[in-house]
């Protein structure tokens, strides 16, 4: 029997759990001339469920990731190539003909694919963005309303220093699209989009994505787990793990069910698959805790305990806060109601390097 759980990639499909009131809410924005913020820690399933929304909806729609995107002229570049993904050249090459500064367009032999750029000039950049962010108000039409989605957008902040006020003023003058503004990093997110100074204040309404609720979670791993022994338990062990952490359930729930399809295993079968993630994934562990300076190796560890670093009276409280703030914009660790690894795989790793006796 194929195996139900997908992580890693786009969950779609039967692969796809069930946010039922996040996406009608979606829709609900999309259908209006507002834009949305969405704002949740990574892989919690922010891109699987604004994919689904906007193909449920079957409009038009620009996908740009803001975290490889190094400067204007390559945030430029990159949401052209975009939209010609979106659009073909019949239909672009009358606007582009309209830009003050026309881009070079070659065709790649091999892969067929039109590759873009501009002549670099930093006086130029500003003319390419607006002109490419024109282009977007110009595609989008009644009948085809297009949506353009910014991943990753708190990296705004660093691709140059005014960009954010740039991309406020054009947009602002704009009608007849959406945008949507997704974020992992909360702080910075809210940043943009909560500080009264920031040009984006209150600029769509807030949406924050939390973990799938328990129940809703737990009824979709069961019907998915091959028939086992005492499969609710099964099931209650992996969401124990995971704490309901969309990307790590899905994952675990992957090799439980190789465990009992493919290797027959009938008991201890979570801990059994637990382990084999932690074989896999050992070296690159071994390597993420090598680039940890000593005072955040300390907090991870404390976290990985239990204890609130915090609490810890041995180490001032403002080391303790830097130290978990550093650690929380590299997204190692995440604040829910309280501080917590992201990587609950992770987490065990370290509690079996303080204690090798759990791994027996």
């Amino acid at each position: 029997m194929a195996n139900k759980f997908s992580y890693g990639t786009l969950a779609k499909g039967d692969f796809f759990t069930d946010r039922k009131s996040e996406l009608l809410r979606m829709k609900q924005f999309l259908d209006s001339e507002n834009h949305l913020v969405l704002i949740s820690p990574r892989r919690y399933g922010k891109s699987s469920l604004v994919k689904k929304c906007v193909e449920e909806v079957g409009r038009p729609y620009i996908w740009l990731d803001l975290q490889y995107v190094v400067s204007v002229a390559s945030f430029t570049t990159q949401l052209l190539k975009a939209i010609l993904a979106q659009y073909p050249m019949e239909r672009l090459r009358y606007e582009l003909r309209h830009f003050r500064i026309m881009p070079t367009i070659t065709l790649n032999p091999i892969t067929n694919e039109c590759q873009f750029g501009f002549q670099p000039s930093e006086s130029a950049d500003n003319t390419m963005l607006e002109d490419v962010m024109a282009l977007l108000q110009k595609l989008s039409t009644p009948e085809k309303k297009l949506i353009v989605i910014f991943d990753e957008f708190q990296e705004v902040l660093k691709i140059s220093k005014d960009l954010d006020k740039q991309l406020r003023s054009i947009i602002q003058l704009q009608s007849g699209l959406n945008y949507i503004f997704m974020g992992s990093q909360e702080g910075m997110m809210l940043e943009i989009f909560e500080r009264k100074k920031s040009p984006f204040y209150h600029f769509g309404g807030l949406m924050r994505l939390g973990k799938i609720p328990y129940e809703d979670f737990y009824q979709f791993v069961f019907e998915r787990l091959p028939e086992a022994p005492n499969k609710e338990d099964i099931t209650r062990e992996i969401l124990a793990f995971s704490s309901c952490h969309p990307y790590y359930t899905q994952q675990l729930a992957f090799e439980v069910s190789n465990q009992i399809e493919v290797n027959a295993v009938q008991e201890d079968v979570v801990t059994r698959a637990i382990h084999t993630i932690l074989q896999a994934h050992d070296l690159n562990y071994e390597r993420l805790w090598e680039n940890f300076n000593n005072t955040d190796k300390s907090t991870l560890l404390q976290l990985s305990n239990g204890d609130n670093p915090l609490n810890n009276r041995s180490v001032a409280s403002s080391t303790a806060f830097s130290s978990l703030k550093r650690l929380v914009k590299s997204g190692v660790i995440i604040r829910t109601k309280e501080y917590m690894l992201e990587d609950p795989f992770f987490c065990e790793w370290l509690r079996i390097k303080q204690n090798p006796s759990r791994i027996s």
